[in-house]
């Protein structure tokens, strides 16, 4: 037991507590809510120095650190949390870029009146992500704010990773002749989040697909070092990764209608909510590109994995002086599939 432990009057009533500005004070109570919650969860050699600042070695490599804030709405949905959801959203960003991700960092903008009840089980869903991925949360910082100044709890993470020698994947290396794989069905999530925040009820329940993707990505790494690109379409979907990339790399792209892998329940759900699965949004799933003779490798390679086990190839990168990205529709036409206008759903991570 730490020594600050040892003064303090009672321990934190998680079953009944709120948040208070107490807990963001800087004093004993912020002290006690970071020991026995936030210590407690994500324990590892790094928060027991009880520094400001994390310090760690990496290995040899070109270092990566992206950041991600998290305030999707409900805060606890059918396949995951905002817990869950803050690191393996950090974790995938990261390994989009062929890194191993190393370390995370963990921001908490808390408000008044929270139940600490679902504070600790939002942290403890973010510790149980952060071991199943291997990557521990070596520092953090908590705020608070008034009621009414904010919407229960906002998360921001951090991670860095250091990318392998030989590995060179970017959004501007997709090249005309190039193949488009992604690893999964398309739109789980954001469906899941919709459903969970109308109160819809569906005779298949859709569940999130949040997942931790760094494990799918070293193993296509390993099996087709020459990966062009690396996306995981997250808010805007498909249709938006594919313009993003399609301008990095100043080329075109087509793609499949009937290659594109969408649950039929999820289908059912978008044609109900008039939504369009190509801009809905996943947390598990990523968008490949590489070189067409090392198609059949990769997508062997990413349905050997359990995050890829549907995936499939559903277009070709083209020259394209436009960059547009097209999709031959099932009725044997061609549609610009455009960038996503104005905000189809908010707050889904």
């Amino acid at each position: 037991m730490s020594e600050i432990r040892k003064n303090y009057i009672r321990p934190v009533d998680f079953k009944h507590g709120r948040v208070d500005m107490t807990h963001g004070s800087g004093g004993r109570a912020m002290a006690q809510l970071i020991d026995e919650l936030f210590m407690s969860a994500f324990d590892n050699e790094f928060l027991r120095q009880q520094n400001d600042q994390a310090c760690f070695r990496v290995p040899t490599g070109r270092m990566v650190m992206a950041t991600d804030s998290h305030v999707v709405s409900p805060l606890f949905f059918p396949g995951g949390d905002i817990g869950c959801l803050s690191v393996h959203g950090t974790v995938n960003d990261v390994a989009m870029s062929g890194a191993q991700p190393l370390y995370l960092s963990a921001g908490f903008i808390l408000e008044e009146g929270f139940p600490l009840a679902d504070l600790k089980r939002i942290v403890e869903s973010m510790a149980r992500a952060a071991m199943e991925a291997g990557v521990p949360i070596v520092t953090g910082d908590t705020k608070v704010v008034e009621q009414g100044k904010g919407d229960g709890v906002f998360i921001n993470t951090t991670g860095v990773g250091v990318v392998p020698e030989g590995v060179d994947i970017s959004g501007n290396r997709a090249r005309p002749g190039d193949v488009i794989l992604v690893s999964g069905h398309l739109g789980d999530h954001g469906v899941a989040i919709m459903a969970q925040r109308e109160d819809l009820a569906f005779d298949l329940p859709i569940r999130s697909d949040t997942a931790a993707l760094h494990g799918l990505v070293a193993a296509m790494v390993e099996a087709v070092p020459g990966i062009h690109c690396l996306r995981d379409p997250t808010r805007g979907g498909l249709a938006t990764t594919l313009n993003e990339l399609a301008q990095q790399s100043r080329a075109g792209m087509v793609i499949r209608e009937g290659a594109i892998p969408v649950r039929e329940e999820v289908k059912a759900a978008c044609e109900f909510l008039g939504l369009d699965p190509l801009y809905v949004a996943n947390e598990g799933k990523l968008v490949a590109i590489c070189p067409a003779e090392e198609a059949d490798r990769l997508l062997a390679t990413m349905r050997a994995h359990p995050l890829g086990r549907d995936a499939a190839v559903i277009g070709e990168v083209t020259e394209d002086a436009h960059h547009f990205v097209q999709m031959e529709t099932a009725f044997g036409g061609k549609r610009i599939v455009d960038w996503l206008t104005g905000e189809q759903l908010p707050r889904i991570c």
